[in-house]
């Protein structure tokens, strides 16, 4: 069985993923209406799956040329 403490590192606010990953809030808003990010809607509670936003940032990778 998960520990709260563990629990608690899976689920993020807007503020901690602004905090960790740069998106500013706004940033994050407008991600959202157009579902280009995934996230969770509690109520009136936005939450992220800090697991999903590393895979989505991994997913979004952008290849160079050589």
């Amino acid at each position: 069985m998960s520990s709260k403490k563990e629990i608690e590192k899976r689920w993020i606010t807007p503020k901690e993923l602004k905090a960790l990953h740069g998106f500013g809030l706004s940033t994050q808003a407008k991600m959202r209406v157009d579902k280009k990010i995934p996230y969770y809607k509690i109520g009136h509670f936005i939450k992220y799956d800090l697991n999903e936003i590393n895979q989505w940032i991994e997913n979004n990778k952008v290849d160079v040329r050589k």
